[in-house]
């Protein structure tokens, strides 16, 4: 799921440890667009699960220097490098681990229960499979996670506050303040 074409594939072998090296993990990569001018999108963090812009920037120039010693990428492209987001997409096993107990929407390569789209809220794994409650339903389903081809967190009030207490935290582990004052605002 991290990348959906061959092509996609070959650019994450190129770049996975360039990514890695620099202390980064590629979350999802993806080649977007037509024949003409294309994006090469890729979204990681680090090993906190964080991305700054200032850590978009170091992973973009690491990656063009290689993109560009390789050149694997025919034709003119667009390189983007971006944090996954609060409403990320879920790209590996652990993700769904990570993520427990928040709602994901999860699309499946095959029908299950006569439907290839779910949306509920996780509940673990187990072994190979992504678990997760339904609303309305007593038990919680298991989904393979080999059948799953996209899946995301749903953008709701629980996940907008996860993303503010950890951005809170950081904040003050960096000694800065969590709300700086608004500008017509004195110190107290």
């Amino acid at each position: 799921m991290r990348g959906k074409t061959p092509e996609d594939h070959r650019l994450l072998e190129l770049l996975d440890p360039v990514a890695e090296a620099a202390g980064y993990e590629i979350v999802r990569l993806r080649m977007m667009g037509g024949q003409q001018r294309r994006t090469l999108q890729i979204m990681a963090e680090d090993a906190h699960g964080e991305m700054m812009v200032e850590d978009c920037a170091i992973l973009s120039r690491a990656f063009s220097q290689v993109l560009e010693a390789a050149d694997p990428i025919s034709g003119e492209y667009v390189l983007e490098v971006s944090s996954p987001g609060v409403d990320r997409p879920l790209t590996r096993l652990r993700d769904f681990e990570t993520y427990e107990g928040y709602e994901a929407k999860i699309e499946l390569d095959r029908l299950a229960e006569g439907r290839k789209r779910f949306r509920g809220v996780l509940a673990g794994i187990e072994d190979d499979n992504v678990a997760i409650d339904f609303e309305g339903e007593e038990d919680t389903a298991l989904l393979p996670f080999a059948w799953i081809v996209d899946a995301k967190l749903s953008l709701t009030e629980d996940l907008m506050k996860r993303g503010a207490e950890l951005r809170a935290a950081r904040l003050e582990a960096e000694g800065l303040p969590a709300d700086p004052p608004l500008e017509n605002e004195e110190e107290a």
